[in-house]
């Protein structure tokens, strides 16, 4: 069984979900050691990648082997370098570039299952297609539409019961999501930190967190959010440190606020308790609509030098030393004048059910308006009705779970 997949929040939303729930319906190694079935991880080429995924995909002790991204082109050259591979197999498209599995399963010669959020691009090589929603069944040709089935939103199976498991401490909680890349890390951490002091300013009982995305940790947000950071002379008083408090890390600014750090991966439970999340793009938008909170997602333009955090091949381009500043400046510009939506609920619904604050927007500015939304209890619930509309019903992780069974060879095949 060989799970297909490409970033942190991927792996996070839809890997790790639908990996856990197959343990739990057959026995499987790495988990059972005597098990006929071995569950595998390939991480797939993606320019959005950030490099670690692999280690924190090994640290959850749910594959036998994981893959590398950089190791992809060699396991469809020589697979046998890379392992004992069955005859029979499946393989299960869960993010990244869909011809990837195209490839991968062709070489292996094993089924082959693709998770659609939007849209099945190879339903010829596909034995089964599952997908999210209507939108992406109803793009197949009528002749593939047999081999699909609707299972729903991965998203919305995060736990229901999440705001129970780690009650947080009383008090009005908003998280702070910088991201987890460098790009987006080297503007988010000074820029939400500052923020975090103007809103405390304006709101006294304002409690902080910040869930450590698994792609980094608390010595990079330090670095991030001190001088060793050349943005960091824009933003706050001087660099945070970390401290110990009754057993829990925090990060505390010049100022004085106080940030709790959530190292436990995911952090499910403590954001589905805040009142507010401040974020940037990303996975972290579709997490945040699934568990129902509100936010403010946020990109300030002001840095467009180190926003070159782009897909495809323009966006590594930009990323060329020689062509870093004029190609990727103006690729980021004429994106942002050309963009749609950028929250993952409000591409979902077509319509502005978050706000996106996209500009040379300020720590002053953000925090007066998140002052605004906490002082109007009333306009964050009907956020997260709003959410909650576009979740959907749980039950996608098991309908997939069930399609990829269906795919497994019968017992005892070689």
């Amino acid at each position: 069984m060989v799970l297909v997949s490409n970033g942190p929040g991927e792996l996070a939303t839809w890997v790790r979900p639908l990996a856990q729930r197959l343990h739990g319906e057959l026995p499987l190694r790495p988990r059972e050691p005597k098990a006929p079935i071995d569950m595998l991880l390939v991480l797939v080429p993606c320019p959005n990648a950030t490099g670690s995924e692999a280690p924190v995909a090994r640290a959850t002790g749910l594959f036998s082997r994981v893959l590398p991204a950089g190791r992809f082109w060699w396991l469809l050259l020589r697979p046998r370098r890379h392992g004992p591979w069955p005859k029979q197999g499946v393989v299960v498209f869960l993010g990244g570039d869909q011809f990837w599995t195209v490839l991968l399963s062709w070489r292996l010669g094993y089924r082959h299952l693709t998770y659609a959020e939007w849209v099945a691009r190879w339903p010829r090589w596909n034995d089964r297609i599952a997908a999210m929603g209507p939108q992406a069944a109803g793009r197949l040709a009528p002749r593939w539409r047999q081999r699909c089935e609707v299972v729903g939103d991965l998203m919305a199976d995060l736990s229901e019961s999440a705001r129970s498991e780690a009650p947080l401490p009383a008090g009005e909680w908003v998280a702070l999501l910088p991201g987890s890349k460098r790009a987006k890390l080297q503007v988010g951490v000074p820029f939400l930190l500052e923020t975090a002091d103007r809103l405390r300013a304006r709101r006294p009982g304002c409690r902080f967190l910040l869930p450590v995305a698994p792609t980094t940790n608390v010595e990079e947000l330090l670095r991030y959010g001190g001088p060793d950071n050349p943005l960091q002379r824009h933003y706050g008083q001087g660099a945070p440190w970390s401290r110990e408090l009754a057993g829990e890390r925090w990060l505390e600014t010049p100022a004085g606020t106080l940030i709790r750090l959530v190292e436990v991966q995911p952090a499910h439970s403590v954001l589905s308790q805040c009142a507010l999340a401040l974020t940037t793009v990303g996975a972290n938008t579709a997490e945040l609509g699934a568990l129902a909170v509100p936010m403010l997602v946020l990109v300030p333009t002001q840095h467009l030098q180190v926003m070159q955090a782009w897909d495809g091949w323009l966006g590594l381009l930009a990323r060329l030393p020689l062509l870093r500043w004029l190609l990727g400046v103006a690729l980021t510009a004429w994106r942002m004048r050309q963009r749609g939506f950028l929250a993952w609920p409000n591409i979902s619904a077509g319509r502005l059910v978050v706000p996106e604050r996209v500009g040379a927007i300020t720590p002053a500015e953000i925090a007066a308006e998140a002052a605004d939304w906490l002082e109007h209890p009333q306009r964050l619930e009907g956020v997260r009705e709003d959410l909650r509309s576009l979740r959907g019903h749980p039950g996608a992780v098991a309908a997939l779970a069930r399609l990829v069974r269906e795919l497994l060879p019968a017992p005892g095949a070689a």
